[in-house]
């Protein structure tokens, strides 16, 4: 995997499938473009948080839920190509017919800088955003191996964390402001995939008893970091 487009959406609940049906009618476009996997995943366990949370990165209402999600790309050339296609295909332009908000959605282009483990069928997913120094990437990715090693010791199948690279302004919405990310801080997308919620629950309380998972030993501000539990709605 070499490069990622996230996404996080605030959707009707009443959409539910009318969501999941949008996105499966979408997968072949993106495909066409050279898109190589599309994941829609639905909140499930998204807590409030007292600084930043997943519901006021896109300002979600009380009646809607959050959507995390990505689309996984060969490369950043093929990605790059595929959103100039869309900007001027006309069919694209129209966003009446989207079953939700689309002016609060955040979107960003990613690299991946850990990616340990392999494809396969997704039971549940934990996402994360994170503001990081950028002076800190280095120190973030050691932390990472070691947090993916764990999780994976714990029953995760796959940890991927992803580094910002093309990461825009929003008019409403954005990465940014989702975590309160200052100048010299960089967003990091990422995400682990379980075999099931049950598994994913059993893993967090082993991985959490490590010392490497405890706050003093974060490369970053977790007080801003948002995250949450998804099902998935959607591999294509």
């Amino acid at each position: 995997m070499a490069y990622i487009e996230g996404f996080v959406a605030a959707v009707p609940r009443a959409n539910k499938e009318a969501y999941r049906k949008h996105a499966e009618g979408a997968w072949p476009y993106f495909k066409k473009l050279g898109a190589t996997r599309m994941v829609e995943n639905w909140g499930d366990d998204v807590p409030d948080g007292k600084v930043t949370d997943f519901k006021g990165a896109v300002k979600a209402k009380s009646d809607e839920d959050v959507v995390f999600s990505w689309i996984e790309y060969p490369d950043k050339a093929t990605r790059d190509k595929a959103n100039q296609q869309m900007m001027s295909d006309p069919a694209m332009q129209d966003m009446s017919d989207m079953p939700f908000d689309g002016k609060r959605m955040i979107f960003a282009g990613f690299e991946p800088i850990i990616d340990d483990g392999k494809r396969g069928s997704i039971g549940y997913v934990d996402g994360c955003v994170i503001p990081v120094p950028a002076g800190n990437k280095q120190a973030y990715v050691a932390n990472s191996k070691e947090k993916a090693a764990l999780l994976k010791k714990c029953g995760a199948t796959r940890v991927v964390d992803a580094w910002a690279d093309d990461v825009p302004d929003g008019t409403v919405t954005d990465y940014k402001g989702a975590v309160k990310a200052s100048a010299g801080e960089k967003i990091v997308y990422s995400w682990v995939e379980w075999p099931s919620k049950e598994a994913r629950d059993k893993g967090w309380e082993a991985a959490s008893k490590d010392p490497s998972m405890q706050p003093s030993n974060l490369p970053f501000d977790g007080k801003r970091m948002i995250y949450g539990g998804f099902a998935p709605l959607l591999d294509a």
